[in-house]
């Protein structure tokens, strides 16, 4: 590789682009970004003008993946990644839509819609060979049975292909996300570039946590945490002194940075039709499956806004707005949404991101190895 060669990055499923940020800027070069739903592209385009950051080379493509893979525009993928390969490497990045995996969701597995989008992912990449890629899910695919045997096979072809694998199960609290959220995270990097090297060679070379900030078995402890305490609106409480070293994974830790409600989507949340249920949950109980309240000094469960499931604000009477989500997922304060976009969308495609500062460490961790080929 060029040492004045950014490494170039084709994107899947790229919603409104917290994964790509975390690449972009760490020094990649994202020329390719595919989105099925429109408003989420539309954001994504929104945000990185707002960012001041440059349009892809290649461009914005609305449509399905399975258009670049067994569609008309196959041709037209393969044409770009040889003219890609010609200037660096080319990494291929995609976190395929997971409710099939998910146990809190439809858990059709391979065979649900979404599911079968991670096997067309595999097979964009075993068709336009890539020199490397990263494929995110949760982690449901691992631990059911069912699941986990797909996941096996997907691997199995992939080394077939001429890859070397490493993974990993991932919680996002460890690069300093407030957030409980485990992922598996796949990296591949092909023998044509690698050499002919083992899975477990790779593995002692691809070091997963040369970027990791905190112990997950520790910062999990819910012991350490605050539990529940009484609500009360607009209530002032002071960070406990046992927290001081896990600050920054707490909620009010990244309102303050995040400046939430001054931000240009600190007043994008959902009406209530009842104030009444909201005002009887304790702060930091987030025990019940869809009424959820954050604690302010702890870091909330995993952001994921659909199926029922209602985060409440720690001291005030309402749900969480746009802004202080954006702000649990570790997007930058700049990074904001179009205020023509739906709630309804501004929530779904926040759940469905990537927090940014996982994509941030993964970025910079897959950078590190690429240097040392």
């Amino acid at each position: 590789m060029s040492a004045q060669n950014k490494p170039i990055i084709f994107s899947f499923f790229s919603g409104s682009g917290f994964l790509d940020l975390g690449f972009e800027l760490s020094g990649f070069d994202v020329r390719f970004v595919n989105e099925f739903h429109k408003p989420f592209l539309e954001a994504y385009k929104y945000s990185r003008k707002v960012m001041g950051l440059p349009d892809p080379k290649y461009g914005h493509f609305l449509g399905s993946i399975e258009d670049f893979v067994t569609g008309e525009k196959a041709g037209e993928l393969q044409d770009l990644v040889e003219k890609a390969k010609a200037d660096s490497l080319v990494g291929f990045i995609g976190g395929p839509p997971c409710p099939d995996f998910s146990i809190a969701g439809k858990n059709k597995g391979s065979e649900g819609e979404n599911g079968k989008l991670s096997r067309v992912y595999i097979d964009a990449i075993i068709n336009n060979k890539p020199d490397f890629f990263l494929f995110e899910n949760v982690k449901g695919l691992w631990r059911t049975v069912k699941h986990r045997a797909f996941y096996d096979e997907m691997k199995v072809r992939l080394e077939k292909a001429g890859y070397i694998l490493t993974d990993r199960l991932t919680n996002c609290i460890e690069y300093g996300v407030p957030q409980d959220r485990d992922r598996i995270l796949l990296f591949g990097i092909h023998k044509s570039r690698a050499g002919n090297i083992s899975a477990v060679e790779l593995e002692k070379k691809f070091d997963w946590e040369d970027k990791i900030k905190f112990d997950k078995n520790i910062v999990l402890d819910k012991s350490i945490w605050p539990r529940h305490e009484k609500y009360m609106q607009n209530s002032k409480k002071e960070c406990p002194q046992i927290l001081t070293k896990f600050h920054e994974l707490t909620v009010e830790h990244w309102f303050n940075r995040n400046d939430v409600n001054n931000h240009p989507n600190g007043k994008h949340h959902f009406q209530p039709k009842s104030m009444q249920r909201f005002k009887t949950i304790l702060e930091g109980d987030d025990s019940k499956k869809s009424f959820k309240r954050l604690h302010r000094w702890r870091y909330s469960p995993t952001a994921a806004y659909g199926n029922n499931e209602v985060h409440l604000h720690p001291y005030k009477d309402r749900r969480l707005s746009a802004a202080e989500s954006l702000a649990i997922q570790s997007l930058p304060k700049e990074f904001c949404f179009p205020a023509t976009m739906t709630l309804s969308n501004m929530f779904k495609t926040i759940g469905n991101g990537v927090p940014y500062l996982a994509a941030e460490g993964l970025a910079e961790t897959i950078q590190v190895y690429l240097k040392s080929l």
